[in-house]
């Protein structure tokens, strides 16, 4: 990794789930100057490093970005008002107000000499046309134009890639840009309507388990596809990247896509359990098939997430389950 430990790391973003591993993950590594800014109350975010500055700031207002990426050297970005479709489908003008926090941590990092920043998109920024079939083909980076991304979120991360080129052409700054792929894992949001597929899954099957009711509900059909990407690649293809002289949006996810059947399937036998579906053709559903074409980071850096859904899903079922456990007897 081609990044100097002794200089300060700023994570935006810290308090949220991929950000606490990502600050984690730098402090295991030896980084001695990371500081961690999230808009949540600390009782709120889900981790807190040891060892990393932490800092309660919205950095959606300048001066808060300014005073955040004072001194730093590098930027994460990974802020962002978000969740799974439930959430993106109803709340597109909260989504789309995170470009507040990109301009101004792009407008910071200027102003304080920043060298390399990471901006977190998403795969929401693909081309709908590329995905309306549950059997569609792996979405490679050029899939994003002509552009139709998911309305609202899908928007927001397609024009904030816009500026992180464009800060880089006209002032300098080195821009980092990873599509990620639904990242899940522990220490992530699994209740309260902003949890993603695998932890609501999760969730559903433990909670089933627990109280005896064998019944899951699963929105759609059931036949839609997806790939899903453990926490433990996405940090690790994160710092690859920032660490790298690639300067082009690229995806960090998974090539292995199945239909959310196969992901209860999968939860179901890590559990013990078949449950009987009920199916909501009416719930938030989004594209009908994506998935992950890995052709160029596997050119660019000879690597993909290798973390397997069963295995992925086999310690998210565990933490998920434990956390039910907890509330029960609380």
């Amino acid at each position: 990794m081609n990044l100097d430990k002794e200089s300060t790391i700023l994570v935006a973003g810290a308090g949220g789930f991929i950000g606490g591993h990502i600050a984690n993950e730098l402090i295991k590594l030896g980084f001695r100057s990371v500081r961690g800014v999230d808009i949540k109350p600390f009782d709120e975010w889900y981790q807190i490093p040891a060892g990393a500055t932490a800092i309660q700031a919205d950095l959606k207002k300048l001066e808060n970005a300014l005073e955040a990426t004072s001194d730093a050297r590098y930027v994460i970005n990974l802020a962002a008002d978000m969740g799974g479709m439930g959430f993106i489908e109803n709340n597109k003008a909260l989504c789309m107000l995170s470009v507040l926090v990109n301009t101004h941590l792009l407008q910071a990092s200027v102003e304080n000499s920043v060298e390399k920043f990471f901006f977190s998109s998403s795969a929401c920024v693909y081309a709908a046309e590329h995905q309306t079939e549950v059997d569609a083909a792996a979405l490679k980076e050029s899939d994003a134009y002509p552009a139709m991304p998911e309305d609202g979120y899908g928007w927001e991360k397609l024009f904030s890639e816009r500026m992180c080129r464009h800060f880089s052409e006209d002032f300098g700054l080195q821009t980092r840009v990873a599509r990620y792929h639904n990242i899940y894992g522990p220490q992530g949001t699994w209740i309260g309507g902003r949890e993603k597929a695998p932890a609501a899954i999760c969730r559903k099957v433990a909670e089933a388990v627990l109280t005896g009711d064998k019944n899951i509900d699963i929105w759609g059909d059931g036949l839609q596809t997806r790939s899903f990407t453990y926490i433990d690649d996405c940090v690790e293809g994160t710092l690859m990247l920032l660490g790298s002289e690639f300067s082009e949006p690229i995806n960090i996810g998974s090539s292995e896509m199945v239909s959310i059947n196969q992901l209860v399937d999968f939860v179901e036998e890590i559990a013990g359990v078949t449950l009987h579906r009920r199916y909501d053709l009416g719930a938030p559903k989004g594209v009908r098939g994506r998935n992950s074409d890995n052709t160029l980071i596997q050119s660019v850096f000879n690597w993909e997430p290798s973390t397997s859904l069963k295995d992925g899903l086999e310690v998210t079922y565990r933490w998920v389950y434990d956390q039910i456990s907890k509330t029960l007897v609380d």
